[in-house]
């Protein structure tokens, strides 16, 4: 586990880290003279826990944070949000389901990032893995497009994603990624039972090693003249999909 200085912006991502680990926050700061009611809620809360509370006008407050803050800022120290392959390895013997997890093999951009964290909370993912110097870290702003989303899903950073991905093929969880160039239908697929659903990065897709890696792959189906959607977009796609067929 990794332990840094950051900060969290947006009332969602506030109110959903207030919730989830208010204890990680050392300070609220507020925009001053704000009184509506998502702010109000948010004091309160804060309050409640005894958290250092802040005012600050607009100015300032876009002076010292990029992004829309929309008035709120927690700031915290982060202990326990990336975790290793170990804590993997105890998620999966924890579980009481056949696992599903999203491996996402390359997402440098934090929209996407964020993005993907918000659909896998929905979904109900057990972990989200990435490779430790392949993808955006888990920083301000994943968590504010993830709207909590960062405070709620297992997220996995690995060494060797390779090894990672053998070691879950060992635990009898089959590895299905996703490629444009291939006869397989995503819908095609069977999703159900042990799962991890593999994504590529936005511009290259899925990396030699993890594509020979992969059991099967799959395409999504497109009808337009465009031959592939955003990452993230793409991830909601998949495992909305996955979602329906373990569900029936």
């Amino acid at each position: 586990m990794d332990s840094r200085q950051d900060n969290i912006i947006g009332i969602h991502a506030v109110t959903e880290c207030l919730r989830q680990n208010g204890s990680e926050i050392s300070q609220l700061l507020l925009q001053s003279g704000r009184r509506d009611k998502a702010l109000l809620s948010i004091r309160e809360l804060a309050q409640q826990q005894g958290i250092a509370i802040e005012e600050a006008s607009k100015r300032e407050m876009d002076k010292r944070f990029d992004g829309v803050h929309q008035g709120v800022v927690a700031l915290i120290s982060v202990t326990s949000k990336v975790a290793s392959e170990k804590d993997l390895i105890v998620i999966l013997d924890k579980l009481d389901h056949p696992p599903l997890l999203l491996v996402l093999d390359g997402v440098t951009d934090p929209h996407n990032l964020g993005a993907c964290l918000r659909t896998a909370d929905a979904v109900g993912v057990d972990a989200v893995i990435v490779p430790k110097d392949k993808s955006a870290p888990l920083n301000a702003t994943v968590r504010k497009v993830a709207c909590g989303a960062a405070e709620t899903v297992a997220f996995i950073s690995v060494t060797n994603l390779a090894r990672c991905l053998q070691t879950l093929k060992e635990r009898g969880i089959w590895l299905v990624g996703t490629a444009d160039k291939t006869a397989k239908s995503l819908f095609q697929q069977d999703l159900t039972g042990p799962l991890a659903l593999i994504m590529g990065s936005e511009g290259t897709g899925l990396r030699r090693l993890t594509r020979e890696n992969c059991d099967f792959l799959v395409a999504i189906p497109m009808a337009g003249a465009l031959s592939s959607l955003n990452v993230s977009v793409a991830t909601g796609v998949c495992l909305f999909e996955a979602a329906r067929q373990r569900t029936k």
